[in-house]
C-alpha cells in the first residue's frame, strides 16, 4: 500500500510550510491524516495483498467486477477469454475462502446482468512460507497456484530486497556465501524446498490444481530447469525475459517430468497481460509453447452484447 501513498515526511513538510507561511497547502492538509493513519513501520509485512481486500470492504469486489464486465464485453464480440484472478500474499485457507466467496458473488451477478458467462479461475499466489506449509488446505479453495518467488525469497531469507542488494550482497559474494543472488536464480536448497512441498501438498488437496511461477525467476534458465523438475505447469515472467524463458522451457528435455505426470503436460510459458494493485490477471489468449490439457473448460455463453455496466 505504501507504494501508492505520498511520502509521509514530504507531505508533513508541505503542510507545515503552508501553515508557517500563512498559505495552507489544501491538498497536503487533506491527505496528511489519511497517510498518517495508513503509515506502517514495516510496510512489506503490513497492509498489502489479500489483507487489503479483507480490511477494505468492497475493494476486491470492485476489481472483480471490472474484470468480469470487461471479459463479458470482449467475449460477446466473439473472442475467447480466459480470465484468471490471482489473489496475492495468501497465508491461510480461510483468507482465500473469504475472498473467493466475494469474487464468485460478483462474477455471478455480472453473468446474470450481462447474459454472458465467462469461466473464470480463481487462484492463490504462494509467496508466504506459511502458505507453502499449508498448501493442501489452501488448494481446496484454489483452481491454481502461482509461486511469487520474489516475495517468497524475501520472506524465507528475511531479506528486504530493496536494501540488501546494495548493502549486504557485495560482502556475501566476496565471502562466498552467495555465488549468485537468490533473487536472480532460485535458492533451490531453501526456497526450492518450500516449492516442492507446496506442489506435493497442493495436488494432494486438489488433484486438478494447475501450478506455475510468477516472477523474475520465471525467466532464469537454471530456475526454469528446477521448476520443470519440480512438476510445475508453466512459468510467467516479465516481457524482456520471455525469449530466454521460451528457449529454456521449450528446448529442455522434460522426459522425467512427463513420465511422472503424463505426456499431455509439459512446462509452458505465460506472460501476464495486466497487473492490478491487489491481484494479477492473465486473459485473452495463451502464449503456451505447447497445448496443455488441464481439463475441458465450460463453454462461454453470451448474448450478442452485454446489457450494461454496473454503476456501483
Amino acid at each position: 500500500m505504501h507504494e501508492f501513498l505520498p511520502d509521509l515526511t514530504a507531505l508533513s513538510v508541505r503542510a507545515a510550510v503552508g501553515r508557517a507561511t500563512g498559505t495552507p497547502d489544501i491538498d497536503a492538509e487533506r491527505l496528511l491524516p489519511a497517510v498518517q493513519r495508513m503509515h506502517e513501520s514495516n510496510p512489506m509485512l503490513g497492509l498489502r495483498g489479500v489483507r487489503l481486500g479483507i480490511v477494505i470492504p468492497g475493494l476486491f469486489a470492485m476489481q472483480a467486477r471490472a474484470i468480469a464486465e470487461t471479459a463479458a464485453i470482449v467475449s460477446a464480440e466473439g473472442n475467447v477469454v480466459r480470465p484468471e484472478i490471482m489473489v496475492p500474499l495468501v497465508a491461510g485457507e480461510v483468507e482465500l475462502r473469504l475472498v473467493r466467496r466475494e469474487i464468485e458473488g460478483v462474477l455471478a451477478e455480472v453473468a446474470t446482468r450481462t447474459g454472458c458467462t465467462v469461466p473464470t479461475r480463481i487462484g492463490a499466489m504462494i509467496e508466504v512460507p506459511r502458505a507453502a506449509l499449508g498448501a493442501e488446505q489452501i488448494a481446496r479453495s484454489a483452481d491454481f497456484f502461482s509461486f511469487g518467488t520474489n516475495d517468497l525469497t524475501q520472506l524465507t531469507w528475511a531479506f528486504s530486497r530493496d536494501d540488501v542488494e546494495a548493502s549486504i550482497f557485495p560482502r556475501y559474494f566476496d565471502a562466498g556465501i552467495f555465488a549468485v543472488s537468490p533473487f536472480e536464480s532460485l535458492d533451490v536448497a531453501g526456497v526450492g524446498r518450500l516449492v516442492r512441498l507446496a506442489v506435493a501438498e497442493g495436488r494432494r488437496g486438489n488433484p486438478d490444481l494447475v501450478i506455475g511461477v510468477c516472477g523474475e525467476h520465471g525467466g532464469d534458465p537454471a530456475s526454469i530447469a528446477f521448476f520443470a523438475e519440480a512438476g510445475l505447469d508453466y512459468v510467467s515472467c516479465s516481457p524482456y525475459r520471455v525469449p530466454i524463458a521460451r528457449l529454456e522451457a521449450g528446448g529442455r528435455d522434460h522426459s522425467d517430468q512427463l513420465g511422472r505426470r503424463g505426456a499431455d503436460r509439459v512446462l509452458r510459458l505465460r506472460s501476464p497481460t495486466a497487473k492490478l494493485i491487489s491481484w494479477k490477471v492473465r486473459c485473452c489468449g495463451d502464449t503456451s509453447m505447447r497445448r496443455v490439457s488441464t481439463g475441458e473448460r465450460p463453454r462461454q455463453k453470451c448474448r450478442s452484447r452485454p446489457t450494461g455496466r454496473s454503476t456501483s
